[in-house]
């Protein structure tokens, strides 16, 4: 954890390092989900049920992996009112912000054309929810409220329960969001069985939510058989920052990405090197004031990088050359800059607005692209949960117009079939 210069010999490698980071090897797990896709492919519910005993050190048997009605309200029994109270409020907002998202169906004419696009929900989504280092019931509001606001008719749920503890905030979140089926199954035999099905799991459209590398393989593996939302990469944060910040709340907001995983990367880039020096110390003395004590040493001392820029506009073409999934405008003036960002999962404008806001209760959604990914990706939204179906009609008068355009760009292909399809309508 040390700050770098643009004038220091390292800092371009720096900066190409963060540019690059997308490298992922999944080279010594590659052979292990693709034995459990195999065996899953093959036995069905014999291997879920191996695999789940296996990995989450439980004794189920088939009927045990569906969470009952009766598990769900023994849930709302173990969770505190303030607790239901902000979950309410969090998927109030996250319902609100994505109902603007939903899209309608359209058509026009054109003489004898008639053109249009057909909007339709996918029929059944899968949702999963990691269930390992920590409870994530902001994961379950977030992806399954855009689905529901989409339309989709059913929302199933698996999470994974190390030695048969059932996270309750997650199954009063999915109950809030509308999730229809819950399992208590994890990993790479979760992501199996919502893509191929089984008698206990029904096969999926879509698989959505983020995972360990075991799941993110196994998201990749089944991509084609299923759609997937995105290969979620580490958890990240770029703060660009002037001398109007603070730096006790960079730093804080530097740690909150640092708690996550010890492959976090929180990132400042600022043309005050007093700021970064003001922030340096500011980690310092607040990481140890934290939970997540090994794991946070772990992220700042391989990930952190406080970079120190030659002026604010080099700043902000960092940031958009870095891509980050969320990038806080620490300046005096957030909406002018703003302007000058192009790639970002997320912009959190002024110094009152944290990451944090974004990751529970503001509203937009917090499954963001990773490592990069925002040069081309967007936030998970309504629009992942539809589909959209083009809608073609034409007279015979408007086909005898332009026929003979479709028929010669047919021949240019040597398709000859094509052609004839259009000329024995017009014969």
């Amino acid at each position: 954890m040390k700050i770098i210069k643009y004038s220091d010999d390292t800092y371009q490698q720096e900066i190409d390092a963060l540019v690059q980071r997308c490298d992922v090897d999944f080279q010594t797990q590659d052979q292990t989900v693709r034995d459990i896709l195999e065996a899953v492919k093959r036995d069905r519910d014999e291997a879920l049920l191996k695999f789940t005993n296996q990995f989450d050190q439980t004794g189920y048997t088939l009927k045990d992996l569906e969470v009952t009605p009766e598990e769900i309200q023994e849930a709302y029994n173990r969770v505190d009112l303030d607790e239901l109270e902000a979950m309410r409020l969090a998927a109030d907002n996250i319902n609100r912000f994505h109902a603007r998202q939903v899209q309608e169906s359209w058509e026009y004419k054109e003489g004898g054309v008639h053109l249009g696009q057909m909007i339709r929900p996918l029929s059944i989504v899968g949702i999963y929810v990691p269930g390992g280092k920590a409870s994530y019931p902001s994961s379950v509001l977030m992806n399954a409220i855009p689905a529901r606001v989409a339309g989709v008719e059913q929302i199933i749920m698996c999470s994974p329960t190390p030695g048969g503890q059932v996270s309750p905030h997650a199954l009063v979140a999915a109950d809030i969001a509308g999730v229809d089926r819950i399992f208590k199954v994890g990993g790479a035999q979760a992501v199996a069985a919502m893509a191929l099905g089984t008698d206990t799991v029904p096969r999926v459209d879509k698989i959505v939510g983020p995972g360990n590398i075991y799941v993110a393989l196994a998201k990749r593996m089944v991509f084609g058989l299923v759609d997937i939302d995105m290969i979620a990469g580490p958890s990240e944060i770029l703060i660009v920052a002037d001398d109007s910040a603070h730096p006790d709340y960079i730093a804080a907001d530097l740690l909150s990405q640092a708690e996550h995983d010890e492959e976090a990367v929180p990132i400042l880039v600022t043309p005050s090197e007093s700021l970064a020096q003001a922030t340096l110390e500011e980690l310092k003395k607040q990481k140890g004031q934290l939970k997540r004590t090994a794991i946070i040493e772990e992220s700042l001392k391989n990930k952190c990088r406080l970079l120190v820029t030659a002026s604010l506009e080099e700043a902000l073409d960092l940031a958009n050359r870095i891509a980050p999934e969320h990038l806080e405008l620490a300046v005096e003036n957030p909406q002018e800059c703003a302007k000058a960002i192009k790639n970002a999962g997320a912009i959190f404008l002024g110094h009152y607005t944290p990451e944090a806001i974004g990751d529970y209760l503001a509203g937009p959604n917090h499954v963001l692209p990773t490592s990069g990914t925002a040069r081309f990706s967007s936030p998970l939204g309504v629009y992942d949960f539809i589909k959209r179906t083009s809608l073609i009609t034409y007279t015979r008068e408007e086909l005898a117009k332009t026929g003979s355009a479709c028929r010669i760009l047919a021949e240019m292909e040597d398709l000859d079939a094509h052609s004839k399809a259009v000329q024995i309508r017009l014969s």
